[in-house]
């Protein structure tokens, strides 16, 4: 009985991944202490690209528990200066979650949910020049936030 379950569950997870796009993305996460996530820290993400890249777009993953208890997310991304810019690039996303009913909008079920957005395209992005992101909610500290992770969708042309 016990391989037999374990026969579906291989076959189950073997069929997802036949199934899945192929998306030619890097991407990068950080943990979100138990205790929080607090105003004043940000978060900082560095990429793991080539030199330079030409993304196609940068997307934002936010992954909650089921006791995240706002229906968005508000952020700030601020994106490191390129060339001929005078001043970093910073983005404030409002990242929904939940519709107007309560019922999530990301993947998942039961304890997580995994929620991204595309915040971003057409980016040069440069490796090791830091995106930072942080919480521009109206509390202090926001609960049951579990991770953020950065997502870049390269361009065919640049690979």
């Amino acid at each position: 009985m016990m391989r037999l379950c374990r026969g579906l569950i291989v076959a189950s997870l073997l069929s997802l991944w036949a199934c899945a796009p192929e998306i030619d993305s890097d991407a990068s996460f950080s943990n979100i202490p138990a205790s929080g996530w607090a105003y004043g820290d940000t978060l900082v993400f560095e990429p793991q690209l080539g030199d330079t890249v030409d993304c196609e777009a940068v997307a934002i993953a936010v992954r909650h528990s089921a006791a995240y208890v706002y229906s968005n997310l508000w952020l700030e991304v601020t994106f490191p200066l390129t060339a001929g810019d005078s001043l970093p690039v910073v983005d404030t996303v409002n990242v929904v979650v939940a519709d107007d009913y309560g019922r999530w909008l990301g993947r998942g079920s039961g304890v997580s949910y995994l929620k991204v957005d595309t915040i971003a395209s057409q980016r040069i992005i440069t490796r090791d020049k830091p995106i930072k992101v942080r919480h521009i909610m109206r509390v202090d500290t926001v609960k049951d936030i579990e991770q953020i992770g950065i997502i870049f969708y390269k361009n065919e042309a640049t690979h």
